[in-house]
């Protein structure tokens, strides 16, 4: 393919977790179980939550959306690496590639927003008990959620807008079983310095900034945890966040473990292969933390299957 600038580029290429024919049947069958388990597992959270009148408020609102971000995130990419494994074809087209770049940056920035604002509601239920109502009334969390949005948007826009400028060459070749935007920004054959100073800052700051404002929400918990005299009483306080704190753990934990090996092993595999652990078992995960976790929701989720 001659190089010409983005709007020339008609496809790139997904090689996908493994080259190796016979592993494509194994591939499909466990990333499709993991899909429609995260799936089925996110709307029983949602229908729980919206069907049960005890469960309509902050935390579980909050909740809800957590869910359906994870649907979304989750259904970015893993239906068209399926397709591909069936079809025995690597291609995506360049429209799909930004499409699919441009809403896996969009639920990742929301999930780490979610999960900030998640964290700031045990704050105020746990640091500022009497005053949990008034504060946490739905104006404010549904602002609170507005404003994700358009964070979210505007990021998204805008690290889009940097990679549409590139111009590629004839190595189209993405090592990687969805159009991840670093790898996307590396195959560029021009320069691509503003791309990466806005992709890093980006990551920093939004990365970074509800990562400071959830430890700083979980320093407060766990101080008011430990001012409460009896023992009873702190597990009670501990136990409305466990899930939470589980939650953002594996959020962060899988994110971190995938940047640290990539920087290891400078290898774009292995990198894809880490990769799974935030963008499929993370969201997969997340309803079963929520739902054994949580006496709420079991019994929520019980009613609703028991109709």
């Amino acid at each position: 393919m001659e190089p010409g600038n983005g709007t020339q580029i008609s496809e790139f290429l997904l090689l996908g977790l493994s080259q190796a024919l016979e592993l494509q049947p194994l591939i499909f069958g466990l990333f499709l179980s993991m899909y429609l388990i995260t799936v089925l597992g996110n709307l029983l959270i949602i229908l729980a939550v919206s069907s049960d009148s005890h469960l309509h408020t902050p935390m579980y609102f909050f909740l809800s959306n957590l869910s359906l971000v994870d649907i979304c995130f989750t259904s970015t990419t893993i239906p068209k690496m399926l397709v591909n494994i069936q079809t025995k074809s690597q291609v995506i087209t360049y429209e799909g590639c930004i499409t699919q770049m441009w809403f896996y940056i969009l639920f990742t920035v929301l999930d780490d927003f979610i999960l900030t604002v998640m964290a700031y509601d045990r704050f105020v239920a746990i640091c500022r008990p009497l005053h949990y109502t008034i504060i946490m009334n739905p104006r404010l969390c549904g602002l609170l959620m507005l404003v994700s949005w358009i964070i979210s948007l505007l990021n998204t826009l805008l690290e889009s807008l940097t990679v549409l400028g590139l111009t590629f060459c004839s190595d189209l070749e993405i090592p990687h079983f969805f159009c991840e935007l670093n790898q996307v920004v590396q195959l560029a054959c021009s320069d691509a310095f503003l791309s990466n100073m806005i992709m890093y800052f980006s990551a920093g700051l939004l990365g970074g900034g509800p990562l400071a404002g959830i430890l700083y929400s979980y320093s407060k918990i766990i101080s008011s945890i430990c001012g409460i005299p009896t023992a009873q009483g702190k597990y009670k306080a501990f136990s409305t966040c466990a899930s939470h704190l589980s939650v953002v753990s594996l959020f962060y934990g899988t994110g971190l473990g995938v940047y640290l090996s990539s920087a290891a092993t400078h290898n774009a595999h292995s990198s894809a292969t880490a990769s799974v652990m935030y963008t499929v078992v993370t969201p997969m995960l997340n309803p079963f933390i929520y739902s054994l976790r949580n006496k709420d929701i079991k019994r929520a989720l019980e009613r609703f299957l028991g109709r």
